[in-house]
């Protein structure tokens, strides 16, 4: 049994290869430098102060409360406290970047696609007999037994469970369209007919439909969603080119590669 491993360089890039993970790899990395130039193109500046905040909101992030936990999680990752600061820059450069290139754009586009985030909170139970669930729908129109009744007795999991079968407030975009277009049809409080998909028969109750407002959570959010598709957009233009040494590459022979019917 090994008792101890040594693990160089070319082990983990070996590894990111043969794990078929260099297009992620390579497209997080064109992702910095594009960030990286771009911000210095637009005069994008940094304060002590605000990199301060991002190395707190970096470490309230992943829970390090306390100085040990901080210099555990350094040394679970590997990284050194230069590297801890690096992250909270990037992290806080394309944050002000994002926000440079798209606040201006967020409003427009909140009223452009205000039916995405119309959300609604719903109770969910799923069967998997369709003449079952048509008996409970029934019930539960003629008020014979109540969604929470349901939910107790047909509901495997603990706290689903004992939660009545709340899912919580979803958005369109979380349902399957014939799904979606049910419950942002009803009128709540109302119990869906049963709707029958490849996980099962569903019993949904639509307690409450919510509209949306703009407010920070979701400004951020469309920041964020505009600034990804604009760095996938300046990613499919490069060329990406990996100059890797030949004591990296697989060999060829004797595998050979050969079309499937």
């Amino acid at each position: 049994m090994l008792e101890k491993i040594n693990v160089g360089d070319q082990d983990i890039l070996y590894h990111l290869k043969i794990s078929c993970q260099m297009p992620n790899i390579l497209d997080a990395i064109a992702s910095r430098k594009i960030v990286t130039q771009t911000a210095m193109k637009e005069d994008i500046q940094i304060t002590t102060a605000e990199l301060q905040q991002a190395a707190d909101n970096l470490r309230l992030a992943n829970n390090l409360v306390k100085a040990e936990d901080t210099w555990a999680w350094l040394k679970k990752h590997y990284l050194s406290l230069d590297n801890f600061e690096e992250i909270a820059y990037t992290n806080l450069l394309s944050a002000k970047l994002a926000n440079h290139l798209f606040a201006d754009q967020v409003e427009s586009f909140f009223y452009a696609h205000q039916l995405e985030y119309i959300a609604a909170a719903i109770y969910e139970v799923i069967l998997d007999d369709e003449d079952l669930a048509l008996e409970i729908f029934y019930g539960l129109q003629e008020g014979e037994i109540s969604f929470h009744e349901v939910a107790r007795q047909y509901i495997q999991n603990p706290e689903l469970r004992r939660a009545g079968g709340y899912q919580g407030m979803r958005e369109r975009k979380d349902f399957r369209p014939e799904i979606a277009a049910a419950i942002f049809a009803a009128n709540p409080p109302q119990i869906l007919k049963p709707i029958t998909t490849p996980q099962g028969v569903r019993i949904i109750m639509v307690e409450e439909i919510i509209q949306p407002q703009l407010n920070e959570q979701i400004r951020l959010r469309i920041i964020g969603d505009l600034f990804t598709n604009w760095l996938r957009q300046q990613i499919s233009t490069l060329e990406i080119e990996v100059n890797l040494a030949a004591k990296y590459n697989l060999p060829l022979s004797p595998l050979i590669i050969t079309q499937t019917s």
